[in-house]
C-alpha cells in the first residue's frame, strides 16, 4: 500500500498569531470564499439557464450570471418585502429570494413549499438554518470580521476539487480597526472588497476558517436580538417598515424606513455609519418605485455584538433630534 508523506511540522521560529480554538456555526455546509461564488456553484450544479432575482438586491450577484451567460430578469417586492411573482418558473429557471435583514424567514419557509427551483440568499441571515432540499447560501463578512467567507447548502456537488483561497493580503482593514480605528481602515476595506471580485470558486481561506471557529455565536446572536428589540421598542412607531422579529430570528440590522430625506447623511455626520442597501438599485428602477424609496430612505441601524443598550440609546437620541 502506498503511504502518503506529510510535510514535517515546523518546530520553533517566531510565535504566530494566536486565535482561540472552537467550533464553526455551520459545520455541515460547504465553506467557500464568497457568497456570489456560492451562487455560481448552485447555478453550475443545477444548470439553470434563467434566473429571477429582486430589483432590491446587490449588483455583485450579477457577476456569476455574466460569467455563465445566464439570462436574468428582475421582479418587484411588495411593502412587506415579499416577492411579487407574476411570471412562470420553468424547469430550467429559478427564483432567488433574499431573507432581508434576517427578518423574512417565514416568507422563505412559505416559498420553499410553494415555489420550485428556489435559491435562498441568506447573506443577511447568517444564523438562520437552511431548509431541507432548498439551495441556500450565506456570507460571513456581513456578520463577522473576516477577510472572506461564505457557506453553501446544496444536496449535490460539482465533483471537482476546489483550491483554498488565501486572505493574507485582504486583512489590512481588520488589523487597522484594532490598531487604529474603523475610519482609518475604511479605504482598505473598499479595496479588499474589490479584490474579491471575479475570483474563481474556492474554499474559504484558512484564516477566515480559524477566526470563525473562535467566535461565541450564542453571545453574538443574543446581543443582536437584544439590540434589535431595544430599537424596535423605541422606533417602531416611526418605522414605515413593519417587520416583526420571530423569536428565533437574529437580524443583521434594524431597518428603519422613514419618509424623510437626508437622515442617513445627518447620522453619518454624527459618526453613526449606516450603509445603503443597495446604491445600484437607483440605476435599475424608476424613481417612483417602492425599491427606489427603500434604497433612498431605509436606515440600516447597526445592532451587532460590538454594541450595547447605551449605544442603541445614542442612536435613538440622535434620530429623535432629527425627526
Amino acid at each position: 500500500m502506498e503511504t502518503q508523506t506529510l510535510p514535517a511540522k515546523t518546530i520553533g521560529g517566531y510565535i504566530e498569531l494566536q486565535l482561540n480554538p472552537g467550533r464553526i456555526f455551520h459545520p455541515e455546509l460547504l465553506p467557500l470564499n464568497t457568497g456570489r461564488n456560492a451562487l455560481e456553484y448552485i447555478l453550475r450544479v443545477r444548470q439553470y439557464n434563467t434566473i429571477y432575482l429582486p430589483y432590491y438586491t446587490c449588483d455583485v450577484l450579477l457577476e456569476p450570471l455574466h460569467k455563465l451567460n445566464i439570462t436574468y430578469h428582475f421582479y418587484k417586492v411588495d411593502e412587506d418585502l415579499d416577492p411579487i411573482i407574476d411570471f412562470e418558473i420553468t424547469e430550467k429557471s429559478c427564483l432567488l429570494y433574499t431573507n432581508y435583514y434576517g427578518l423574512k424567514t417565514e416568507t422563505v419557509r412559505r416559498l420553499a413549499k410553494t415555489t420550485k427551483n428556489l435559491i435562498v440568499d441568506n447573506a443577511q441571515a447568517f444564523f438562520t438554518k437552511p431548509i431541507q432540499h432548498t439551495d441556500t447560501f450565506y456570507s460571513c463578512r456581513k456578520f463577522f470580521g473576516v477577510p472572506d467567507g461564505a457557506y453553501l447548502y446544496i444536496s449535490k456537488n460539482l465533483g471537482i476539487s476546489l483550491k483554498q483561497d488565501r486572505s493574507v493580503e485582504r486583512c489590512s482593514h481588520l488589523l487597522k480597526s484594532i490598531d487604529l480605528n474603523i475610519e482609518e481602515g475604511y479605504t482598505d476595506y473598499i479595496e479588499n472588497n474589490k479584490d474579491l471580485c471575479n475570483r474563481e470558486i474556492m474554499k474559504m481561506s484558512a484564516l477566515s476558517t480559524r477566526i470563525l471557529a473562535g467566535i461565541n455565536y450564542e453571545q453574538c446572536a443574543l446581543i443582536r436580538q437584544r439590540n434589535y428589540d431595544f430599537l424596535h421598542e423605541h422606533l417602531s412607531s416611526k418605522n414605515l417598515l413593519q417587520l416583526n422579529r420571530a423569536p428565533e430570528e437574529v437580524p443583521m440590522v434594524y431597518p428603519l424606513l422613514l419618509d424623510i430625506a437626508g437622515v442617513k447623511q445627518q447620522l453619518i455626520a454624527k459618526k453613526i455609519f449606516v450603509a445603503t442597501y443597495w446604491p445600484n438599485v437607483f440605476d435599475w428602477v424608476e424613481t417612483d418605485s417602492f425599491e427606489y424609496f427603500l434604497t433612498n430612505n431605509l436606515i440600516a441601524l447597526p445592532i451587532d455584538h460590538r454594541y450595547n443598550a447605551d449605544d442603541m440609546m445614542t442612536m435613538v437620541k440622535a434620530l429623535n433630534s432629527l425627526l
